[in-house]
């Protein structure tokens, strides 16, 4: 009995000191719903779709408000107003990342997505200046992107009409975009070596986001002392680094300083220049770490997109039908379509704007944290807080959206049936931390788009009505469910 008291008092006392910070600790956070003991408020989370309950929490306390994901606060920015006041107004002061546990573990705050301070900043700067010499958003990345784009429908003709699974081979063709970036070259789409490297790429993508990988991130201890799928997250990334350092080593034995190859030939040549420089940030880790990055966010995002707006083309058959109705009148048969087509193609633009806008792939955004002590509306935010802003909340919003959780074309269309820009459309993040492959990934999801729809009709193995669209896994980001199709020649 002494022994119950004895705990009831310390879980009392802990639940006391939790209430005690929230309204003190550190300055007025957000208001929030009261947090547990340890546990704060997971249990009114639900780590299926994050998403969903920050809506609910959002409609009890506002645009601004505190969740406790374990111990530690969580400060979340709810509907476009909270979200721009944020990452754009105030772009600065909530630039910084939060770094999860199984980031930590992996990335040990190198590279350029999750690292902080002075080191992002000059990484990120030198791997913009890069991609952009190589041609990132510009004409010479776009004749790659064409290329590849002919060797896709080589490879989809070799289906010949059967059922086949879409995931490997809408993988294979963003990464050889990126892999003739970093490493001047790209793969055969049998390549064993590349299909392996694209098989980690999708299982990590998928278990990052599963809600068990989401609990060791609230709780990091379980990850060291219990078995489970974070293990397989870490191998894999292990398996990936691997391959980059082989990589390193083989750029380092034929590098030409006066005559760079590619990307990792860059921060090679960037290295020896800074060899005398004890702070510099360009080191062989960040090196394995920035390409990682590069590698991984220009292949999974954009492959998970096609893989997802495929699917809601053959869940829209009259949607697909338009589409090809616009390429055969604006392109034809006998070219292939380039970037200047999508201004004359407005219905196609459109559709690909609602692809990415409807399936909503990151919906909390990437956690960020306060880099200073943040004065927010009538709250203070202590530095080094964790931020969630909720892209769902603007991507869906439906005063912007009418019927956001309808596929509709039309919400990137005026009355004309022109294309119609939005501030709301934000699926590469906005402000300081901007997805930098952003344009690149544009260019990749309309140039591929055209092309399969210009020389095939996807087709389904069930019923159009009957296709669930429902993610598998919604985390982070959200992963499609598998599925089989045809590619039908048009």
């Amino acid at each position: 009995m002494d022994l119950v008291v004895v705990l009831g008092l310390c879980l009392s006392c802990l639940l006391l000191l939790s209430l005690w910070k929230q309204s003190h600790g550190g300055g007025k956070l957000p208001p929030g719903p009261t947090p547990l003991p340890i546990l704060g408020n997971i249990l009114q989370i639900d780590f299926k779709d994050v998403s969903k309950s920050l809506q609910k929490l959002s409609k009890v306390y506002g645009p601004v408000f505190t969740v406790y994901m374990g111990m530690k606060p969580t400060v979340v920015m709810y509907g476009y107003e909270a979200v721009k006041e944020a990452l754009v107004d105030l772009g600065e002061e909530f630039s910084g990342r939060n770094i999860l546990p199984i980031n930590t573990k992996v990335n040990k705050g190198f590279g350029v997505i999750f690292s902080n301070g002075k080191r992002w900043k000059e990484t990120r700067r030198f791997s913009l200046m890069t991609l952009r010499n190589f041609g990132m958003g510009k004409r010479s990345i776009e004749d790659r992107v064409q290329e590849e784009a002919h060797c896709l429908v080589e490879e989809l003709r070799k289906t010949n009409g059967s059922p086949c699974d879409p995931t490997f081979i809408l993988g294979a063709a963003p990464c050889n975009v990126i892999c003739s970036v970093i490493f001047q070259n790209r793969f055969d789409y049998r390549d064993q070596t590349f299909l392996a490297l694209m098989g980690k790429f999708n299982e990590n993508f998928r278990l990052s986001n599963s809600p068990w990988v989401q609990v060791c991130n609230i709780f990091p201890i379980l990850m060291d002392y219990l078995p489970g799928t974070h293990k397989i997250v870490l191998k894999n990334a292990a398996y990936v680094r691997n391959y980059i350092l082989d990589k390193m080593k083989e750029h380092q034995e034929s590098l030409d300083i006066n005559n760079p190859r590619d990307f990792i030939d860059c921060f090679l040549i960037k290295m020896k220049q800074e060899k005398h420089n004890q702070q510099s940030e360009f080191t062989t880790e960040n090196l394995m770490i920035t390409v990682t990055d590069v590698f991984v966010a220009g292949t999974e995002t954009t492959s998970t997109t096609l893989r997802y707006g495929l699917l809601l083309l053959m869940k829209h058959p009259e949607v697909t039908a338009k589409v090809q109705e616009e390429i055969e009148r604006v392109i034809g048969r006998h070219r292939s379509p380039c970037m200047q087509d999508r201004s004359r193609m407005p219905y196609t633009d459109a559709v690909i704007h609602e692809i990415q806008r409807y399936i909503n792939l990151v919906p909390n955004n990437v956690p960020r944290a306060t880099t200073c002590n943040v004065k927010f509306r009538n709250y203070f935010i202590p530095k080094g807080t964790t931020i969630l802003t909720s892209l769902t909340s603007v991507l869906h919003d439906d005063k912007e959206f009418p019927n956001p959780d309808k596929f509709d074309p039309g919400h990137f269309l005026d009355a004309s049936g022109n294309f119609k820009k939005s501030d709301y459309f934000m699926p590469f993040s906005t402000g300081k931390r901007v997805c930098m492959g952003e344009a690149l990934a544009r260019m990749e999801l309309f140039l591929f788009l055209t092309t399969i729809l210009q020389n095939f009709t996807p087709k389904p193995l069930v019923d159009p009505k009957d296709i669930d669209t429902t993610p598998l896994v919604s985390g982070i980001g959200r992963v499609p469910p598998l599925y089989q199709l045809s590619f039908v020649p048009a």
